[in-house]
C-alpha cells in the first residue's frame, strides 16, 4: 500500500467531487485520502493528511484556489498541486502557476489524461496541456497591469463611472482617465466595454 499515490480532491461541487473520487478509486495505485469543499478546508486537510498530490479547483468558497495553493506551499514547499478547472483564462493560469501549481488541467480532459498527469506530477514533472501553455505564453508576452490599474478595472467591470471610480479610490477624474487609457492600451481594446469583457474572459477580474 505504501506504493500508492495519496490524493486529496478539492472541489466545491459535491457531484463532481464524488465522480472524481469514484473514478480514482478504480485505479489500483491511487488512494483518495482526503476531500475538501473550500479553500480553507483544503489547507487544513493538507496539513492533516499530507497527500502526495492535490487536485485543486480554482473557484472555491471561503478561500480561492490560488490562495489555498499559496498557503499550502508556505507550509509544505514540496507540495504537488494540479489545478483542475473549467477556467482557461490566461490570468487564471498565470496566477495558479505563480502560486506553485505543477499542473493545470481543464475539466473536459479524458480520464486517461488525468491519470497520466497525476503520475507525471508525482514523479516530479509538470503537466501543462498545449492550449494552456499557449494562453500562458500570451499572458507572459503582454505588459502587466499595475495594482492601481487593476483597482480601476475592477470598478469598471462593476459598472462605475469615472467620477465614482475617482471617489472610491480617492483620486481625481483626470487620474482615472489616465489609468483607463493605460488599461485600454495594455489590453489592446478600444473602450471600457471591451476592457470589461476582456478582463472577465481572461480571468483578470472575476464576477
Amino acid at each position: 500500500m505504501s506504493e500508492q499515490i495519496r490524493i486529496m480532491i478539492v472541489e466545491d461541487h459535491g457531484v463532481v467531487r464524488g465522480g472524481l473520487v469514484a473514478l480514482l478509486k478504480t485505479v489500483p495505485d491511487f488512494a483518495v485520502v482526503a476531500e475538501a469543499s473550500n479553500g480553507k478546508e483544503a489547507v487544513d486537510r493538507f496539513r492533516e493528511h499530507q497527500p502526495d498530490i492535490t487536485l485543486m479547483d480554482l473557484r472555491l468558497p471561503e478561500m480561492g484556489g490560488v490562495e489555498a495553493i499559496t498557503r499550502i506551499r508556505e507550509q509544505s514547499p514540496g507540495a504537488r498541486v494540479i489545478v483542475l478547472t473549467t477556467f482557461d483564462g490566461d490570468e487564471d493560469i498565470y496566477r495558479a502557476l505563480q502560486a506553485g501549481a505543477r499542473g493545470y488541467l481543464l475539466k473536459g480532459m479524458s480520464a486517461d489524461e488525468l491519470m497520466d498527469a497525476i503520475r507525471t506530477v508525482h514523479a516530479g514533472g509538470k503537466r501543462i496541456p498545449a492550449l494552456v501553455a499557449e494562453r500562458l505564453a500570451e499572458r507572459m508576452g503582454g505588459p502587466a497591469l499595475t495594482s492601481r490599474e487593476l483597482d480601476v478595472l475592477r470598478l469598471i467591470v462593476a459598472g462605475n463611472s469615472n467620477r465614482e471610480i475617482g471617489k472610491a479610490l480617492n483620486i481625481s477624474e483626470a487620474t482615472v482617465k489616465t489609468h483607463i487609457n493605460s488599461i485600454l492600451s495594455k489590453l489592446d481594446v478600444n473602450d471600457r466595454t471591451q476592457a470589461a469583457t476582456t478582463a472577465i474572459q481572461r480571468g483578470i477580474v472575476h464576477l
